[in-house]
């Protein structure tokens, strides 16, 4: 029989058999004193930051492959962030209603614990729409630009999890179980479905990375996204199954997140079907460079001016050279006829 055992464990002990001995068993944050007040860091909040910084600077890095200036990616950043947490704690709060609904204020207690991926990402999606269309970037090629990246910050940050002892699945003797012991109880193996959607994720990563963007299989601005969407969501739909903390439907046992992942990848895998034999419009960066390549002939007519200016200048001297040429000639003239004379004279 399964023994009920918490979500979270954040003083366990971690061990994974299949590496036998091998016992991890670190603090889940750092208490220190600072003028009185004592502070925690949590890992949690330590590796979410490395994979915040890790997707935030290789977006920058790709930023260019989809014709966007790595400059722009940091001032997005700077809206999508804190929009995409208010995002993640809503979406939290409305699958969870009934912890909050007769103490509204505790809505605000973040702190406390309690967010939802896909509230961020719904979050994130439209803050994208408006920056987008501020800058006049095409909606599509940003969402390109952003699924790669947040599937690296997925990677990295599933391990978040790990180091929180938490988000793991239903008691296993599978061989790749994780071992989770508190002082005073005995060991629980469970599946590690951190690790389960990290290398899923992974992998989807590098697909992306050398496949999509280093051989340049991009052939329309959202193509590179919606396979985000179906590998993501197809990912995440099976890891959700496994796990003992999802949230549900409200009066249902649907699991709300395994739901929308679903969907959106049957979603994402049509909509690429579908548009495997349709004309699409030339791709934003192909645009940009077709408009650099464009662009040398307009420096090239404003030098050409200065050069024309400089004409009516050579025109000056040479109508100088022309007067002086009369006059000399004029000169010459007049001393002609006196010399004519002076020899008459003298004869």
């Amino acid at each position: 029989m399964e023994t009920q055992i918490p979500t979270m464990m954040r003083d366990a002990a971690i061990s994974f058999p299949m590496l036998g001995d091998l016992t991890l068993n670190f603090p889940a944050g750092f208490t220190f004193s600072l003028f009185g007040h004592e502070f925690t860091i949590y890992m949690y909040g330590i590796v979410m930051a490395a994979a915040f910084l890790a997707a935030v600077f290789y977006a920058s890095k790709k930023a260019p492959k989809v014709g966007i200036k790595s400059d722009d990616v940091f001032s997005l950043v700077l809206w999508v962030l804190p929009l995409a947490i208010v995002g993640c704690r809503i979406y939290y709060v409305i699958s969870e209603w009934d912890q909050f609904k007769d103490d509204l204020i505790s809505i605000l207690y973040i702190w406390e614990g309690g967010i939802a991926m896909y509230g961020g990402t719904i979050a994130g999606a439209l803050t994208i729409i408006v920056w987008s269309k501020c800058k006049k970037i095409p909606f599509a090629a940003t969402l390109d630009m952003g699924g790669s990246a947040l599937i690296l910050g997925q990677v990295i940050g599933r391990w978040a999890n790990f180091v929180n002892r938490e988000a793991f699945g239903y008691q296993t003797d599978i061989f790749c179980r994780m071992g989770l012991t508190r002082p005073g109880h005995e060991t629980v193996y469970v599946h590690p479905t951190f690790l389960y959607e990290s290398l899923w994720n992974l992998a989807g990563f590098l697909i992306i990375n050398f496949y999509w963007y280093k051989k340049d299989h991009r052939k329309y601005d959202g193509q590179l996204f919606l396979f985000y969407v179906f590998w993501y969501g197809t990912g995440r739909a099976m890891v959700e199954g496994l796990r003992t903390d999802s949230l549900y439907i409200p009066g249902t046992g649907i699991r709300t997140s395994q739901l929308v992942a679903a969907c959106s990848a049957v979603i994402a895998l049509a909509l690429l079907l579908v548009n495997l034999k349709r004309p699409h419009k030339p791709r934003y960066v192909d645009v940009k460079a077709a408009a650099a390549a464009e662009a040398p002939a307009g420096p090239a007519a404003e030098t050409a001016g200065p050069v024309e200016a400089v004409e009516p200048a050579e025109a000056k001297t040479e109508a100088a050279e022309a007067k002086a040429e009369p006059a000399e000639t004029e000169a010459g003239s007049a001393a002609g006829p006196d010399g004519a004379e002076t020899e008459e004279k003298s004869s």
